[in-house]
């Protein structure tokens, strides 16, 4: 995957990505990328255009597909963000902030289910 591409977001936040894929010592040239067909709504324009991006981290076995936005560039960036977020979750789970995110809700859910069960 050639990172020097330019991606349709703010330059800070493709800084950020850049400098996790760095900490994280992730390996560009081993993500595989495929731009593929979406599915769902979206009628014709869904049916031909191959603006769903699908990365392959084989290192870790790691398969992200992305179709949230319409243009590709996009797409694009937020499947690469979504992969490092899961190579952190594996990697260092000590500093990944999507699992302190889990862990802020379970903790929130289970003190809103023990003030229910309260008489």
């Amino acid at each position: 995957m050639n990172l020097n591409e330019s991606f349709d977001v703010s330059p800070g936040k493709v800084e950020a990505l850049l400098s996790r894929i760095k900490r994280l010592n992730i390996d560009p040239s081993a993500i595989e990328e495929a731009f593929i067909r979406g599915g769902g709504k979206g009628g014709q324009k869904i049916n031909k255009t191959a603006n769903c991006v699908q990365l392959r981290y084989a290192p870790l076995d790691i398969v992200v597909r992305c179709q949230h936005e319409r243009r590709r560039t996009v797409n694009r960036f937020l499947a690469l963000r979504e992969l490092v977020d899961r190579v952190e979750m594996k990697v260092s789970p000590g500093t990944s902030e999507r699992l302190k995110e889990f862990d802020r809700l379970r903790r929130n859910k289970l003190r809103r289910n023990h003030r229910g069960t309260r008489g």
